[in-house]
C-alpha cells in the first residue's frame, strides 16, 4: 500500500511540474502582473510607448501574454485573436 501511495504522488507531483514548465511562464496573469509581461515582451521594439500601451490593454483584457519578446502568440488565443476594425492585430 505505502508504494501505491508514494507511486502515486511521484506522478501527481510529475503532472503537476510539467504543467508548470509548459504554462508559458507569462501566461494566466492577473491584472497586477501585466506591467512586468508587457516590459518584458516590448523591451525590444522600436515603438516601445505604443507596444506597452496595447500590450497591457491586451493583458488586462486576456489575462495573458504571451513568451518572448515577439511571436508565440497561438499561447494566448485571446491575445491572437483580438484583431482592429481593419483586421490587423491588435496586440504586439
Amino acid at each position: 500500500m505505502t508504494k501505491f501511495v508514494c507511486a502515486f504522488l511521484l506522478i501527481f507531483l510529475m503532472a503537476f511540474v510539467t504543467q508548470l514548465a509548459y504554462a508559458g511562464g507569462e501566461r494566466s496573469l492577473t491584472v497586477q502582473g501585466c506591467p512586468e509581461a508587457c516590459d518584458y515582451r516590448c523591451s525590444k521594439t522600436r515603438v516601445r510607448k505604443a507596444c506597452l500601451f496595447f500590450c497591457n490593454m491586451c493583458c488586462e483584457k486576456c489575462l495573458c501574454v504571451p513568451s518572448g519578446t515577439y511571436g508565440n502568440k497561438e499561447e494566448c488565443p485571446c491575445y491572437n485573436n483580438w484583431k482592429t476594425k481593419s483586421g490587423t492585430p491588435k496586440c504586439p
